[in-house]
């Protein structure tokens, strides 16, 4: 597919995307496993070091893809597929944290755990008041981008995606729980912060994609994580949050829609109307045949959820993957955040039973 993103998952980093390179197998698997994971397999502390330390970043991302190599040999998980021979040691910084950060908002770094945005929700009156803050004042996105110079010291350039999250997701982080009885009883203060959320999106991932460009390494399409989609109707997300989902697509040259792992079908209709839709992920109990006829140019995905992976049967698991090939195909399938306690036979089953479908069924790799 011409332009599409496929799912990325750099290790010890929440999932995101890169760009397709159009040698796709039809049913592509992405693996990704928690911090935990890694934690217990080789003893990495991914605390407020592992975020804000390059030299250190980079010594333990030796140390996971060599794990990786060693109990899944050939698998090339976590590996970007730009550039596999240049370390990405930018995916996963501040884990999906950095909007929040840039507002100020405090951030708690976990050794086994991705780091977590806290602080007093902000109340009406600073909602009302709120302004995007000053990019070339703010100490957080300084001290980001002097960790990008870093990175072009130690690697010639800077590779690598900062998960900038979704309006609603960033909004949530700010103004917690009240948000979703904002949506009914002051849509007006909604608009104002979700206004305020996309204008730093837009503006502070331009100002990396320019660094990273200088360096040689070209961004040019954005992502949105709608997580918490679920908890809103398919009428409020149109009349609230589609009109900032456009904005983005519009400012970038093509955007990803991360839906999780919800069932997309309600919302399907609405993201279609947001423009240069290169990716789409979704989860199982999804209409797939009518997810392909409404997104037919752009990379399809399901969110295959770790509990699956871990606990179906092996049958039901080819089951799933015969039918998501055929109603859904050529697509992803992200078996991401795998915690530990899932034998590798299981990973590795989902990754031959994907490469057999996609050349038996498909004749393509």
């Amino acid at each position: 597919m011409k332009n599409s993103l496929v799912s990325y998952i750099a290790p010890g980093a929440p999932a995101t995307r890169q760009p397709a390179n159009g040698e796709e197998p039809y049913l592509r698997p992405e693996i990704g496993f928690t911090p935990k994971w890694y934690r217990e397999a080789i003893g990495i502390d991914f605390g407020e070091r592992w975020h804000t330390d390059i030299a250190y970043r980079a010594d333990t991302l030796h140390a996971m893809r060599a794990e990786l190599g060693r109990r899944f040999p050939g698998a090339g998980i976590g590996v970007p597929r730009y550039a596999p021979d240049i370390p990405d040691l930018l995916t996963g910084t501040h884990g999906a944290c950095v909007v929040a950060g840039i507002y100020g908002r405090p951030i708690v770094y976990h050794a086994d755990q991705w780091p977590v945005a806290t602080g007093a929700p902000l109340d009406d009156a600073q909602i009302a008041a709120l302004q995007p803050p000053d990019l070339d004042d703010s100490d957080f996105l300084g001290a980001l981008m002097r960790q990008v110079d870093d990175i072009e010291r130690r690697t010639g350039r800077v590779s690598g995606y900062i998960n900038w999250q979704g309006v609603l997701n960033n909004a949530h982080r700010l103004r917690g729980e009240d948000l979703f009885t904002d949506l009914f009883t002051a849509p007006d203060l909604c608009h104002r912060l979700f206004d305020c959320v996309c204008t730093t999106m837009i503006d502070a991932a331009k100002r990396l994609h320019a660094r990273q460009r200088a360096s040689g390494f070209e961004v040019s399409f954005f992502t949105v994580s709608n997580c918490l989609v679920n908890l809103v109707s398919p009428e409020l997300y149109r009349e609230l949050l589609l009109p900032y989902d456009r904005r983005i697509a519009e400012a970038f040259g093509a955007i990803g829609v991360h839906n999780c792992a919800w069932t997309v079908d309600p919302y399907l209709d609405t993201y279609a109307e947001i423009p240069n839709v290169a990716y789409i992920d979704m989860g199982l109990e999804s209409d797939f045949p009518r997810a392909r006829a409404r997104f037919p140019d752009a990379r399809r995905a399901v969110m295959y959820r770790p509990t699956e992976l871990a606990d179906k049967p092996i049958e039901t698991i080819e089951q799933d993957l015969q039918r998501i090939a055929h109603a859904l195909g050529p697509c992803d399938v992200v078996a991401a955040d795998i915690e530990s306690g899932t034998p590798d036979g299981r990973v590795l089953a989902l990754i031959e039973l994907c490469r057999r479908i996609s050349e038996d069924h498909y004749g393509v790799r």
